[in-house]
């Protein structure tokens, strides 16, 4: 947790750029996470064992006469309480997560306190050391509330911890980010997958964007919204799905928010949207909180004067929104109206012969399991079972996991034997081997690799992709993304942000696609990108988040890419761009300004890297 020891010697020439490897502390990760698990699960084990040990045992598995389990009172008692000790013991795990994790979160903020800045990723820093260990503690906290029983606890948790303050009556539905670093008003709603990103990683040697987000009251987010790393939603505003914003964009709130990037929607639009016509509106418009009285007089007024119908007139709409975007209409083409459909390897629908490969394997592994587990509780004392009790549940686990794996691997193999896996262009329909065997190597893989997912430690999964044919090193991650486990190859210290997803194969319409993708080292793919199959990535190479690549796209090295589908945008210079200057955007005003702010680095550090001041000095 300390900064580096060694000494780093300025650059001879004040021009180079110095480019360290990120200082990824993983003996820290997994000590402040076993803390964690070891102490969460020892006390409510202790509780559970003496209810077990002092009322369960005797006065239910002890009876002679199991009518008496229901007459006589003690019995009775113990046999109903079952369920609601259970119910307390997990709840008090929750507790004791939220407890401990608060624990070392204030101790690192004691140590490096989260401020909003630029974090240089090219330089080794205390700040980004404390930075990613924040990072990783908090993740397995917000995965036992989120995907929990009871997931409408996650508010307690982080307001309890301290990574970001919620406000009363505001629910935040299941995501892979809103974890840190966000404040929150109260009677706000934020839809599934929506991405409150304080966070932003510009590339394996760029910057972390890190700006608090401060969302005011009555923020209502659909499902796939996204809000960037500095942004300030006011009050009272509204945004439709996929509706997304750019770093530091101000929204002023009281009207409706659309598209990427974020833009102000009228309310005569919002009628389009939702199908409604004036006598909707009317029906509604003493409902509490209804302020458009004057479109709605005035919507009544020209519908009286041209005695149009109750419906929308859609074409009128369109051309308006045409003329408004500014799109040559004379110049459209196909390819510009053409839908770009792709799925995930793991298809909708699961053949249930194919299901048949899981018995096998859950018997087997839990064969393994059973053998552990009789072993720990054969002839120990109970100090002894009780206190390796947490490390004989997070052994049980993973040694499941790792049998599922195993016995998958094998599974295989053997069809491997019978049909090798090949690149190409198949038929997706019953009856083209390929296509067959593809979907029986996806079925046979994709319940190891999704426990290894949804476990502990989710960045774990790379030991079932390297096992089941990926051609990576442990230096590169996947944080919260899914990878297909074949035709994968990644270089080194490649970084695969939240909720992005690399496809070596694909069903377009009614052909199979499989095609190796390349990613060569020093990689960076945003969160909830897309990279579709015979995709060649090249060295230093950074895919903004939300974007996708197309089939066989070759990018450049050292390049930032963007969009759907991906195009070239800028070189990739961001470890040697000015980085004390940030760019707000103003949503409702369509303004940009510029404001200075200090970059969050040790001051020993500072040295290290260059600012166009400096160049404009010389």
């Amino acid at each position: 947790m300390s900064e580096e020891s060694e000494d780093i010697d300025p650059p001879p020439n004040q021009n180079e750029v110095v480019k360290e490897d990120v200082n990824l502390q993983f003996h820290l990760y997994i000590l402040i996470f076993m803390c964690i698990f070891y102490s969460s699960w020892v006390i409510p084990g202790i509780f559970f064992f003496v209810y077990l040990l002092k009322f369960f045992y005797p006065f239910v598995l002890e009876t002679t006469n199991f009518l008496d389990i229901f007459i006589q009172a003690r019995p009775l008692v113990t046999f109903l309480s079952m369920p609601l000790v259970l119910i307390g013991c997990y709840l008090l795990h929750l507790f004791l997560v939220g407890l401990f994790t608060r624990f070392f979160w204030k101790f690192t903020e004691k140590m490096s306190p989260s401020k909003s800045g630029l974090i240089p990723r090219n330089i080794r820093s205390r700040t980004a050391n404390y930075y990613h260990i924040r990072s990783f503690m908090i993740k397995y906290g917000k995965n036992s509330f989120v995907k929990g029983a009871f997931s409408w606890l996650s508010n307690w948790f982080f307001n309890f911890v301290g990574s970001s303050k919620i406000g009363k009556g505001s629910t935040l539905e299941e995501s892979l980010v809103n974890d840190k670093f966000v404040e929150i008003g109260s009677n706000c709603y934020i839809g599934v997958n929506t991405a409150l990103a304080s966070h932003l990683v510009q590339g394996v040697f760029g910057n972390i964007i890190y700006f608090k987000i401060n969302i005011g009251d009555n923020v209502t987010g659909a499902a796939m919204t996204g809000i960037g790393p500095g942004s300030e939603v006011m009050n009272e505003s509204y945004f439709l799905p996929l509706a997304s914003t750019s770093k530091h964009s101000i929204i002023k709130g009281n009207n409706y928010y659309w598209g990427i990037p974020m833009r102000k929607i009228f309310r005569k639009k919002i009628m389009l949207y939702l199908g409604l016509t004036p006598k909707d509106l009317e029906k509604n418009e003493n409902i509490e909180g209804y302020k458009d009285k004057k479109l709605l007089k005035r919507l009544k007024a020209e519908e009286f004067s041209k005695n149009v119908s109750d419906e929308p007139v859609e074409i009128e709409q369109k051309i308006e929104d045409l003329e408004e975007e500014k799109i040559d209409i004379e110049r459209l083409t196909t390819d510009d109206l053409a839908l770009d459909f792709t799925t995930s390897s793991a298809i909708s629908r699961v053949n249930i012969k194919f299901l048949a490969v899981y018995l096998p394997i859950f018997w087997l592994a839990g064969l393994i399991v059973s053998i552990l587990w009789y072993w720990y509780l054969e002839d120990k004392n109970w100090v002894f079972i009780l206190s390796f009790l947490p490390i004989a549940i997070i052994s049980s686990i993973y040694l499941f996991i790792l049998a599922c794996i195993l016995f998958s691997k094998l599974f295989l193999i053997f069809v491997n034997l019978i049909h090798k896996p090949k690149e190409g262009i198949f038929k997706a329909e019953i009856g083209d081997k390929d296509f067959e065997f593809w979907m029986l190597r996806t079925e046979i893989k994709k319940i190891a690799l999704w426990f290894m997912h949804n476990s502990p430690l989710p960045w774990t999964d790379l030991v079932a992709l390297k096992l089941f044919g990926v051609d990576m090193d442990s230096s590169s991650h996947l944080n919260d993304a899914w990878c297909d486990a074949e035709f994968i190859t990644f270089g080194r210290k490649n970084l695969i942000g939240q909720g992005a997803t690399i496809m070596s194969s694909m069903v377009v319409g009614k052909y199979l696609i499989i095609k190796r993708v390349v990613c060569e080292d020093y990689i960076m793919v945003g969160g909830a990108t897309t990279i579709a199959p015979g995709t060649i990535i090249g060295k230093e190479t950074v895919i903004g988040a939300l974007s996708s690549t197309t089939v066989n796209q070759i990018l450049e090295p050292m390049w930032v890419y963007f969009g759907y589908p991906a195009i070239k945008l800028k070189e990739n210079k961001y470890a040697e761009e000015r980085r004390d200057v940030i760019l707000k955007r103003d949503v409702d005003g369509a303004k940009k300004y510029e404001m200075e702010h200090e970059v969050n680095i040790d001051k020993d550090k500072k040295e290290l890297f260059n600012s166009e001041k400096e160049d404009e000095k010389k």
